[in-house]
């Protein structure tokens, strides 16, 4: 008679011991999407500072009759305040899939700005207006960028994963363990 008493407590016991595994899995994968968001933040920082290093002075900007200022400029300097405020958004919470999707849109914004920057200094009469070494920079910076973006969405895959997965799906709902959103790859 005895040993059918410890028949429950031997499961309700497996079951505890079970939960706390699993609940530290997600914990755990939670934190590796958010320690893998941190060296892509990183990244897009620098970026961003870029960015601003390539631009001169606005005293030293050719003037504008429509913009006041540097048409030429304007749209990498917009694109990288869009990408820096997003960015602080999403440091906040970075597996909230709206604040990624928001990211990635500036992120997008950014590339087109410096492709259309690239392409219009290659076509200036008057001469490059990108630093001679703006290239190979942003080249590294755009390799390395995508490397944080790869690691960043295998994390989020795999977090994703272990909280759809039964039975850890119950403690996933129950503990408020919601899916994120991973980057597209910009070149």
């Amino acid at each position: 008679m005895q040993t059918s008493s410890f028949v429950p407590w031997g499961i309700a016991a497996f079951t505890l011991f079970w939960a706390v595994g699993a609940y530290n899995r997600l914990v755990r994968l939670r934190s590796d999407a958010n320690t893998a968001f941190a060296a892509l933040e990183a990244e897009l920082a620098r970026q961003v500072k870029l960015v601003q290093e390539c631009i001169p002075p606005e005293e030293e900007q050719p003037q504008s009759q429509f913009t006041g200022g540097s048409a030429f400029w304007g749209g990498l300097q917009g694109a990288a305040a869009q990408l820096a405020a997003t960015l602080a958004s999403a440091r906040a919470r970075p597996l909230d899939p709206e604040r990624i999707a928001a990211l990635a849109a500036a992120q997008e914004v950014l590339t087109m700005a410096w492709d259309r920057a690239e392409r219009d200094d290659a076509h200036d009469l008057a001469g490059p207006r990108l630093p001679a070494t703006f290239g190979g920079e942003r080249q590294q910076l755009v390799r390395m960028t995508l490397a944080a973006t790869e690691h960043f969405n295998q994390a989020v895959h795999r977090y994703n994963e272990a909280i759809t997965q039964f039975p850890a799906a119950l403690l996933a709902w129950l503990f408020g363990f919601h899916p994120a959103r991973g980057l597209p790859a910009h070149p």
